[in-house]
């Protein structure tokens, strides 16, 4: 049977009269259905409304998404954010507690850029709101303009923590990674490992370790960059998504095993 595979999803507004809709991005749709081999399922951003108990058990996998919206700083004990900085609210509110349901279920999770500073937050980290203000960090943002290739191309090499779950899907310590973010992760969640970092020190991977309550955690990773962008084209990013794929497979033997 095809893994079920939650999508988190934004808030944002479409059409004429500027409706609020939950969307995310058709790319982390295709690298489900082309990579993963899972049924995308997209989890709407309706925060307290959720029941994440619920919705956990009937999913098998998670996805965090990317976005240009960043975690509000009342989630992690930060000053305000710059005036006009994008917020998504009914996010933070769905998907932090989602994710710590998550990891202390043993539930695989891959969290992509956004996602990746949202486990930070969830489990206790917090973040840099402009890495491109703080001296001797490189801008890890992209203008915003139409030509993709441009966009979501290469941008900066990262080193791969040698011997970890990067490197060994890499086979190298250097990757070229794209970079489309302004927050990074400043003080490192109890439970993470660091798994990547950039040329500047930021850090570019994550790996769950340890649950808040000490336990070993299941497969929870997180990249600071876009691999659902190009895993058509790149290897490392191809080879992220079916990892993925790898510890679904183990977790539903897991959990049949245990019915």
């Amino acid at each position: 049977m095809k893994p079920l595979i939650g999508i988190s999803c934004c808030m944002k507004t479409f059409g004429v009269y500027g409706m609020p809709n939950h969307a995310a991005s058709d790319t982390y749709v295709r690298a489900v259905d082309e990579v993963v081999g899972g049924i995308p399922l997209l989890i709407p951003a309706n925060g307290a409304k959720a029941d994440f108990a619920a919705l956990l058990s009937r999913l098998d996998g998670l996805i965090l998404t990317g976005s240009r919206s960043n975690v509000a700083p009342d989630n992690y004990g930060g000053p305000p954010q710059p005036e006009g900085s994008p917020e998504d609210l009914a996010r933070d509110a769905t998907t932090l507690p989602l994710l710590r349901a998550a990891i202390a279920a043993g539930f695989p999770v891959l969290a992509i850029c956004r996602g990746l500073q949202e486990l930070n937050v969830a489990l206790g980290g917090t973040l840099h709101q402009r890495l491109q203000d703080l001296p001797g960090r490189i801008d890890h943002s992209t203008p915003l303009q139409p030509f993709a290739p441009v966009r979501t191309g290469l941008a900066h090499f990262v080193q791969a923590t040698p011997g970890g779950w990067l490197h060994r899907l890499a086979g190298t310590t250097e990757i070229a990674v794209n970079s489309l973010h302004n927050q990074g992760i400043d003080r490192l969640a109890p439970g993470l490992v660091v798994e990547a970092v950039a040329v500047d020190g930021t850090i570019e991977a994550v790996r769950v370790v340890t649950t808040a309550e000490g336990r070993q955690a299941g497969y929870a990773v997180g990249v600071q960059w876009h691999p659902e962008y190009d895993f058509a084209t790149n290897p490392l990013s191809a080879r992220i998504f079916a990892d993925f794929a790898t510890a679904l497979t183990s977790a539903q033997r897991l959990k049949t095993a245990a019915a």
